[in-house]
């Protein structure tokens, strides 16, 4: 599979199979994601590979987050204990946060090494026949997730990813020309 066919058949996978997915492939996983360009080579990227236990701590702190809007006590039960459930059945999730620098202009390039990096994940992913789910909001600045994570003081959680087997790959959405969205400038 070369870059451009990775770049253009690479889908948010929302289902996986029962797979389990390897030290081996996490670490070559890792391993692209710390290709990424980085200005000054802060290499600012940290990553926390989460195990079943781990998995479900996460579910829970978003489950709860998402049980707020839910009035009924056992509906929003049922809801933190079903989320809690779907993460912990996750084949492999991966916490992906940045080093915060204390110079702004740092912290807004390591930001977007950051994302390159995840980048690289996922399109090695899918050229290693798996799938990934990136995911990012308010969740990140979760004390609760921060928890589950062991996250330590100086970082920021930047997306997690959900990593496995695809169980079904979607249809491509429609996307823009790059022409609708080029200026040429002389």
């Amino acid at each position: 599979m070369t870059v451009l066919e990775a770049i253009a058949t690479r889908r948010s996978i929302k289902t996986f199979t029962d797979r389990e997915i390897s030290r081996t492939e996490i670490e070559r996983l890792l391993a692209a994601a710390c290709q990424a360009p980085n200005h000054r080579m802060t290499e600012p990227w940290r990553f926390y590979v989460l195990g079943p236990e781990a998995r479900a701590r996460y579910g829970a702190a978003l489950g709860a987050r998402k049980a707020k809007r839910v009035e009924e006590p056992d509906a929003a039960q049922a809801v933190i204990e079903k989320v809690e459930r779907t993460h912990r059945d996750l084949p492999c999730m991966l916490v992906v946060s940045v080093v915060l620098d204390e110079n702004p202009e740092i912290r807004e390039e390591d930001y977007a090494a950051t994302y390159m990096a995840i980048q690289n994940l996922s399109l090695v992913a899918h050229a290693m026949g798996l799938g990934t789910h990136i995911k990012s909001g308010a969740i990140m600045d979760d004390p609760n997730s921060h928890a589950a994570v062991g996250l330590p003081e100086g970082e920021r959680i930047i997306a997690t990813i959900n990593v496995g087997e695809p169980a079904r790959v979607p249809e491509a959405k429609a996307r823009r020309q790059s022409a609708e969205l080029t200026t040429w400038v002389s």
